[in-house]
């Protein structure tokens, strides 16, 4: 969340940050809320100061009613301030991060300008077949059945495929200790508390977040979440950061809204497998982070021959938490193309689609954990977070699918991913 007193100061750049984000949020609502609230707030502490200073005196039967009044005033206000609070807490929380300086402002989430691209789009001399096609020849994904067992939009991987899984996950985490970057497993659960802190509504009416009935916890929808929270309400010292996480887990998204997007076979699905970095660092530290991060993506997908191009969010496609974010689309040849991109005529072309994605939070997620550091002066100030995709398993499968088909209907192996699979296999076949 931002600082409150952040907002006071800067109403109307916030309320343009707002505007150029898409973000409905009135400020002039929360700042009388916010005055309503300090308000209640004073006067319930003078009430109080009152009442511990009387309880000092030997009390008469005239002071004796009169603090009987003023307990029954500080409730009488108190009331009052717990009818304001969730509204207040509701908006502060809406209100997106500041947006970086050289983020393009647009309110059209599509204008995210192409930073660099890695490889031309995949070329055949052959029909190419999606993912889709591939994995029913080859047998190597099970709809059906996962439609029986837990509904539409969940799969089984089979086969080899169900082996690229792991070796996608050696190898992403391979490069990350290079990078010495501690390794975790992490819950698949966590704390609404954690997921409103970190600027993720688990509540709200198109939520991607699956909540389990009876208590508060939330199935995560990536590990950003549980490595966000890992120092929640914690003080780091300034000589111990910054501090390289990536961690594995399970990710669970409900797609609410998402029936509009492309989200053939296992493109936009319920659940998958995810290796997420996640860093926290000092405040002039994070800009570097960031592009540390990308270009750790970029190292992951170039290692795996995928072609792809980074692009820089605009306005308009910024998560709320986020001041920055870079995705990496890979090539996908089995993606319908429905702009006629790259010279291609809009059908079966293939297309670009986002693999992975990072992002400086800067302090937002900080102050909504209460995370800081405290410098040689012994001064506490909030650390900026940061989290980026390593590999988003199924999307990744998809990429390597659909570009290292043969015309046979085979599926070559990348050659970086061939060492952590039995026999070294190098093509999937019938």
């Amino acid at each position: 969340m931002l600082d409150i007193k952040f907002i006071r100061e800067n109403w109307e750049l916030v309320q343009q940050n707002c505007n150029n984000r898409l973000a409905n949020v009135d400020i002039d609502r929360l700042l009388a809320l916010d005055k309503e609230r300090r308000k209640i707030e004073t006067a319930i502490d003078t009430l109080r100061a009152e009442r511990n200073a009387a309880s000092k005196a030997k009390p008469t039967p005239e002071k004796i009613e009169e603090m009987r009044k003023v307990g029954e005033e500080i409730k009488v206000l108190e009331t009052e301030l717990s009818q304001i609070e969730p509204q207040y807490r509701e908006l502060l929380l809406a209100v997106p991060n500041l947006t970086h300086p050289q983020v393009v402002v647009s309110n059209n989430e599509d204008d995210n300008p192409v930073v660099e691209t890695f490889k031309k789009p995949t070329k055949f001399d052959f029909a190419p077949k999606d993912h889709v096609e591939l994995a029913a020849a080859l047998d190597l994904i099970d709809f059906e059945r996962a439609t029986k067992v837990s509904g539409a939009k969940f799969y089984y991987l089979k086969n080899e495929l169900a082996l690229l899984e792991f070796a996608l996950i050696q190898y992403a985490l391979e490069i990350l200790i290079k990078h010495k970057f501690t390794v975790f497993v992490t819950p698949d659960l966590a704390k609404q508390e954690l997921l409103e802190g970190l600027g993720f509504n688990p509540r709200d009416d198109a939520t991607q977040v699956y909540n389990i009935a009876n208590s508060d916890l939330s199935l995560i929808g990536t590990a950003e979440i549980t490595m966000g929270g890992y120092h929640m309400n914690e003080v780091f010292e300034e000589a111990d950061l910054p501090k390289k996480y990536v961690a594995v887990s399970h990710c669970f998204r409900t797609e609410a809204g998402s029936y509009t997007k492309f989200s053939k076979g296992i493109f936009r699905v319920h659940q998958f497998t995810k290796i997420e970095m996640f860093e926290y660092c000092l405040p002039d530290q994070s800009e570097k982070a960031h592009q540390e991060l990308l270009e750790i993506e970029k190292e992951i997908f170039e290692g795996l021959e995928i072609p792809f191009r980074v692009v820089d969010h605009c306005t308009a496609d910024l998560g709320a938490p986020s001041s920055r974010t870079y995705d990496l689309e890979a090539w996908m040849p089995g993606k319908p193309n429905k702009e006629g991109q790259d010279g291609l005529p809009a059908g079966r072309q293939g297309d670009w689609a986002e693999i992975t994605s990072t992002s400086n939070c800067t302090d937002y997620q900080a102050r909504g954990l209460n995370i800081k550091y405290r410098n040689q002066n012994g001064e506490k100030h909030y650390v900026h977070m940061l989290n980026g995709t390593a590999v988003a398993v199924s999307r990744a499968l998809i990429a390597i699918m659909e570009n290292f088909q043969a015309a046979d209907g085979s599926i070559a192996i990348p050659k970086a991913l061939q060492k952590y699979l039995p026999g070294k296999i190098k093509k999937i076949s019938k």
